[in-house]
């Protein structure tokens, strides 16, 4: 199957590319190609190409690359949206711990409920502290009235006698 792509041919640090169609089990750097389409400079922002000869190859079936069918894109030769040559990395899928993951949600749920029904358990006990307290207070207040409405009875008695 053949395929259109870039053909690196820049030195170091000075890339520069040709735009060819190549069998696509050949290596991108091997020299064999079927037919040269134009070149690339992404230093200089320059593309030279063969619009008639990129159509003719596409109407025969010649895939391109992403890169090469942005190119052909920005050069309106296609017609159509560009590709996005770096997708975002996907995360990878452990099923395992998405299931771990949803166990120990269940179980943190499970112990922030208990924990809820802990403490309002102790809320109530509390409020019935509270009230035998306040009632047990009133009970001694009741409780020392009387013995002080007494004491000055006592007191009158004594100054009698």
């Amino acid at each position: 199957m053949l395929m259109m792509r870039l053909q690196r041919v820049g030195r170091r640090n000075d890339p520069s590319y040709r735009i060819v169609v190549t069998d696509k089990r050949t290596g991108p750097k091997s020299d064999k190609h079927v037919d040269r389409l134009g070149s690339y400079n992404p230093k200089m922002n320059q593309v030279q190409l063969d619009a008639d000869k990129a159509k003719e190859w596409l109407n025969k079936g010649v895939q391109p690359s992403d890169t090469v069918h942005n190119l052909l894109v920005s050069q309106k030769v296609i017609d159509g949206k560009k590709i996005n040559v770096l997708p975002k990395k996907s995360p990878i899928i452990d099923e395992e711990a998405i299931k771990r993951a949803e166990e120990e949600a269940a179980a943190k749920a499970e112990a922030e409920k208990a924990a809820a029904e802990a403490e309002a358990a102790t809320a109530e006990e509390a409020e019935v502290a509270t009230e035998t307290t306040e009632a047990a207070t009133e009970e001694e207040v009741v409780e020392e009235a009387p013995a002080e409405a007494e004491a000055p009875v006592e007191q009158e008695a004594e100054k009698t006698a």
